[in-house]
């Protein structure tokens, strides 16, 4: 799954010139907690709630409201942004953006076109709910976990081929083996969820938990 289907398009963006005041402003406005700034339509920085706080005064209580006023519409975005900024590209793999993600210790990519033009952004919360997404969690329907004994060749041809046999549709397989025994887990539709665990229970295959979903 690439980047592109999960991160969010026509992104907000500001000039290096923004004042602070009105960068704060753009984020309560739109509910948002970074800005990438821009120059001739090319990513040159990023601004944050966090890099916004670390530039401000050490001793800000000690400030007048004036004076804090006057800072921040003095302050310009190239004063506080973060310049060297992690960044990925939109056909790149899901997995990727997590794996930049953990490294860097970041929880948003800008996302950028091989000019280097923002093109969307994907943070933390977009990878939650495309794990959602690709798991099938949101979808309507049945969800089964079963525990493989013994992990060998043909085991998902079995049980895929059961189903098929009976008319029930599968929506997702995750296959989890970090484990001793691993985990499948399948989401479906076409039958009740007691249908379904008599299916299973019918080929032998340990059921860990059933559960009905919905949209």
């Amino acid at each position: 799954m690439k980047v592109a289907l999960f991160m969010t398009q026509n992104v907000l963006t500001i000039s290096k010139k923004t004042k602070i005041v009105d960068a704060v402003n753009l984020m309560k406005e739109h509910d948002i907690h970074r800005l990438p700034v821009v120059e001739s339509n090319k990513l040159i920085g990023l601004v944050t709630e966090s890099s916004i706080q670390e530039a401000s005064p050490s001793k800000a209580t000690s400030l007048s409201v004036f004076e804090m006023n006057y800072l921040l519409n003095k302050t310009g975005a190239e004063d506080v942004m973060i310049r060297h900024v992690t960044t990925i590209q939109p056909d790149e793999p899901l997995e990727e953006a997590v794996s930049k993600m953990r490294a860097y210790n970041v929880g948003v990519l800008p996302v950028v076109s091989s000019k280097h033009e923002v093109v969307g952004i994907i943070t933390n919360n977009d990878i939650f709910e495309a794990f959602l997404e690709l798991t099938g969690y949101k979808q309507e329907g049945v969800r089964i976990s079963i525990e493989i004994e013994r992990d060998e060749e043909g085991v998902l041809a079995n049980i895929t081929k059961i189903f098929a046999e009976n008319h029930v549709n599968i929506v997702q397989i995750v296959v989890y083996r970090k484990i001793e025994k691993p985990i499948i887990v399948i989401q479906l539709t076409g039958a009740k969820k007691e249908k379904i665990e008599a299916l299973i229970q019918s080929t032998g295959y340990k059921i860990l938990s059933t559960m009905t979903t919905e949209k």
